[in-house]
């Protein structure tokens, strides 16, 4: 008699007892488990578990839970619940295919009373939880791999702008499956150079530190959803937040903080968007050529509600498929 059918009590195979599987999440603390877990775990006749490097064995142990290391087989299992035995069968990361399949086909075949089975979560993914399989992936590419290893924040500096305009490319385009893939592109920019930051000698900070400043940013720049202050439209959202950020900021100039890098006419719409909004009067520049006529025109989209970026980008669209048609 093998070692996990041995503690079936015999003549009693009527009340076939109980297998619940019980899985958790490496993205959890090990130990922080649910109370119906840790319920199931301390009224359980038998716990078993396939991988003795299990992170969650040690705080089982240390809270007086027996765990026997193994990986029984289907009627294995089945027979060491006979007699209306509960067996917890702690889940291995790979969640034990083989045990699981082997349990389908044997309910399947007909041949057996099976125990009722149980899948219970003991702990869960909190949204946002696969960000950290992502830094913990960056922290490996950066220390093993040899083209990411030598990546610095200036060589890196043109794969963010191209990612945005993808980006861009993917939202004008419609396309749900490219938008959720450059997004992803976009936040690994992010995490990319969060990773590098972590090495300066004299002013280290991390992705932790880059996702607490934004959450103060928003928190701050938020007091009518985080503080007493009330705003019921849009309008009034962006007074907030603009009056917030000049607190913040303590500019002399409503051009500061506006990058010259830009493409021009987002450059152009974004100084006439700084002007209206501070309620200054500064006509524009004169002069000839077609500089001075697109920058009018920018401005005057900005003052209309058009981002005139995006209104050429479709334009040039419409452009190259009448170049396509043409070419046949």
């Amino acid at each position: 008699m093998n070692a996990f059918s041995a503690d079936a009590a015999p003549g009693t195979a009527s009340d076939p007892g109980r297998i619940v599987l019980l899985t958790t999440s490496h993205r959890v603390a090990p130990g922080l488990l649910s109370w119906p877990a840790w319920q199931a775990l301390r009224t359980a006749d038998r716990v078993l578990c396939a991988d003795a490097a299990h992170p969650q064995l040690p705080y089982l142990r240390e809270a007086g839970i027996r765990v026997d290391e193994g990986a029984p087989t289907a009627e294995e299992l089945v027979a060491a619940c006979a007699g209306g035995r509960t067996v917890v069968v702690v889940a291995t990361g790979e969640g034990d295919p083989a045990l699981t399949d082997g349990l389908a086909r044997l309910a399947g075949s007909g041949r057996l009373t099976m125990p009722d089975l149980e899948l219970l979560p003991a702990s869960y993914d909190l949204p946002g939880a696969r960000l950290l399989d992502l830094v913990q992936v960056m922290d490996r590419i950066r220390a093993e791999c040899p083209w990411s290893s030598r990546r610095t924040h200036e060589g890196l500096a043109k794969y963010a702008i191209e990612e945005a305009y993808e980006l861009v490319e993917a939202i004008e385009d419609g396309d749900r499956d490219e938008l959720r893939e450059e997004l992803g592109d976009v936040l690994l920019q992010v995490v990319f150079h969060a990773r590098i930051a972590e090495e300066d000698p004299d002013a280290p900070f991390s992705v932790d530190d880059v996702a607490g400043t934004i959450v103060s940013k928003l928190i701050h720049r938020h007091p009518h959803v985080f503080g007493d202050e009330t705003a019921t439209t849009p309008e009034e959202v962006r007074e907030h937040w603009l009056r917030t950020k000049a607190v913040e900021k303590q500019r002399t100039s409503v051009t500061e903080g506006v990058p010259l890098g830009q493409p021009g006419l987002a450059l152009a719409a974004k100084l006439a968007s700084r002007v209206r909004t501070a309620g200054l009067t500064v006509p524009l520049p004169t002069g000839q050529g077609v500089g001075y006529e697109l920058l009018a025109l920018a401005a005057r989209a900005e003052a209309e509600g058009t981002d005139p970026e995006a209104a050429l980008r479709a334009a040039a669209r419409t452009y190259r498929d009448a170049i396509r048609e043409v070419e046949g």
